[in-house]
């Protein structure tokens, strides 16, 4: 699996590592991500995520997986994370 996070869409950076005598090799900033397991409320069921810091006070703030997943542009969702999107509004539309 990549270094990417599934809901955010935040991936591996690169730029340079600049030494002391002003050598510049390439390098790699990489996400901080976590394995975490989020609780959706409309679908009563846990989805397991590869998630970022930043994806994931954000998923806090707007009060959990099916408020950040609602107001989340698809186009920064990984499959997964789209699939559960796609079943959360259906249920939803249903209610």
């Amino acid at each position: 699996m990549s270094r990417r996070c599934e809901l955010s869409g935040k991936g591996v950076l690169t730029g340079n590592r600049v030494s002391h005598s002003n050598i510049k090799t390439r390098r790699r900033y990489l996400p901080n991500l976590h394995a975490v397991t989020l609780q959706s409320e409309t679908l009563g069921r846990s989805f397991r995520f590869k998630v970022s810091s930043h994806a994931l006070r954000s998923v806090d703030h707007r009060g959990g997986l099916d408020g950040f997943l609602a107001k989340a542009r698809d186009g920064e969702l990984s499959a997964r994370a789209l699939k559960v999107k796609r079943e959360i509004e259906k249920v939803s539309a249903a209610a």
